[in-house]
């Protein structure tokens, strides 16, 4: 706590001090035009990660970045993405997951329900992405599972994004745009989806794609 506190104190008599142009903006009000919907993993910084400045994203974030169907769940989750894209206007939706998911790793392995009765619960709006890894890819060992499941799960809630009416509305218009990414935390690398070719690829290289039929991904590369 001690550093959060030394942390404040910095933010406070030195950085704030260097954009008050920028905040004295903000405070009348905010313009984002992307919605930012990631895991709460603490390895994940979408600012940091996108290098971008406060009041640029929107951010939802939850365990497993999981964006439940429309009417499944009265949460946040819906609120926050209808006030995004009804109310302030984002023209992109990002759904960001990432290697090492711990969410993830418990959809594949589920933990004591006993132990962890609302978390068992939330991953249920996963059930999807883990029938297709148990069914499409049983054959590979535990490390390429959870990262196929990862990309399966980023794909799973981009389906999902589109049974909530504000997203289907916008995205009918072509005034909603919805990306794909995966982040892999030990090489800083991002993988964005791209539908054309079925796959996960680099977003910030030039490689050659790894392209598999039917939407098999070489789980190894991310």
């Amino acid at each position: 706590m001690q550093k959060l506190l030394q942390g404040l104190q910095h933010y406070q008599t030195t950085v704030f001090g260097s954009q008050r142009e920028l905040f004295e903006r903000l405070s009348e009000g905010q313009t984002p035009e992307v919605l930012f919907i990631t895991c709460s993993d603490s390895r994940i910084n979408p600012n940091l990660l996108t290098q971008t400045e406060p009041g640029e994203l929107f951010i939802l974030r939850n365990a497993g970045n999981l964006v439940p169907p429309y009417g499944a769940l009265h949460g946040g989750e819906a609120a926050t993405i209808e006030f995004a894209v009804a109310g302030l206007g984002v023209k992109d939706i990002i759904v960001c997951g990432h290697s090492h998911c711990g969410a993830m790793k418990g959809l594949l392995a589920p933990p004591a329900q006993t132990d962890f009765p609302a978390l068992s619960q939330w991953l249920h709006h996963a059930e999807s992405t883990r029938r297709i890894v148990r069914d499409k890819y049983a054959h590979l060992g535990d490390a390429a599972l959870l990262n196929v499941a990862t990309q399966e799960n980023v794909l799973m809630q981009m389906e999902n994004l589109r049974t909530h009416p504000v997203v289907a509305s916008g995205l009918s218009q072509g005034k909603v745009k919805l990306h794909g990414w995966v982040y892999k935390i030990e090489t800083g690398e991002v993988f964005g989806y791209d539908p054309q070719i079925c796959q996960f690829k680099v977003l910030t290289e030039q490689r050659a794609s790894l392209s598999l039929p039917e939407r098999q991904f070489m789980a190894l590369e991310i």
